[in-house]
């Protein structure tokens, strides 16, 4: 394959980082017919584009093996792993603390496809149909965890879930964590108490009107918008939830290894 045809997210030197979390088996393995160097360069090219599985060109592997390597991918959370030593690095790399003791939740709807109708709800206050992404990233907008949701579906119902997977990825450092109006009233507040975590909400100023900067959730507005330059993530196109998570992971690890490239370097 010619690589000047499809630019990589991932150069020479990062490469050497990131293909380890992916060697689920032995690269001289006899069932292996692509490297694992080709089938990551089509998973990142479906990434960004957005494209249709069948619509892969022909010099990068096969449709069906990118599929089926990247659900194995997305299953043993080998992206996961990537983010979590990838952000680790780049908060050392800024003189933080290897974990954050802070973290800010907030919450996007992807419009929904007619692939995804069967969990798909209606969001009223939008007036969309579709699938609610919940993030909880650190004060750097290094990404920690992620659920889905049908829009319908209370926004404070995924609090618990994203605190207690957070406060599990960073040992109990964390300390409290930043929301928005919508994650108000005793069910937020008692799900963060689970996971020891001190819930501050950061509401609007009153009497404001258009666009008004907030404290600390700008911080996770600037990450939704940094995942909106991979087209993958404009929609909910995925069949399963779970992918529709693995492709936010691909996204913030080419996203981290860009940041941090003058380390690898």
């Amino acid at each position: 394959m010619d690589r000047r045809a499809y630019p990589s997210d991932v150069d020479d030197e990062t490469d050497h980082f990131v293909l380890p979390y992916l060697a689920l088996t032995p690269e001289d393995a006899p069932q292996r017919k692509f490297p694992l160097r080709e089938v990551l360069n089509a998973l990142l090219w479906m990434s960004r584009t957005g494209a249709q599985w069948d619509f892969l060109p022909h010099d990068l592997p096969p449709a069906e093996v990118v599929r089926s390597q990247a659900k194995r991918w997305f299953e043993a959370g080998c992206f996961e792993n990537a983010v979590h030593d990838l952000r680790l690095l780049s908060r050392v790399q800024q003189q933080r603390g290897g974990e954050p003791t802070a973290i800010i939740i907030d919450r996007r709807t992807l419009q929904r496809t007619p692939e995804r109708g069967h969990r798909a709800g209606f969001d009223g206050a939008k007036k969309r149909k579709g699938t609610k992404v919940h993030l909880a990233v650190d004060t750097l907008g290094h990404l920690l965890t992620l659920t889905t949701s049908p829009t319908n579906e209370q926004d404070r119902t995924q609090v618990e879930a994203l605190c207690h997977n957070a406060q599990e990825l960073t040992g109990g450092m964390l300390e409290v964590v930043f929301a928005d109006q919508g994650d108000t009233g005793e069910h937020a507040l008692e799900a963060t108490r689970k996971s020891n975590i001190e819930l501050v909400v950061v509401k609007r100023p009153d009497a404001s009107r258009g666009f008004v900067l907030l404290p600390k959730r700008w911080v996770v507005e600037r990450s939704f918008a940094w995942l909106s330059r991979f087209r993958r993530l404009g929609r909910d196109l995925e069949r399963l939830s779970s992918t529709l998570v693995g492709f936010h992971f691909v996204a913030t690890c080419v996203l981290l290894l860009t940041k941090l490239r003058p380390f690898f370097g």
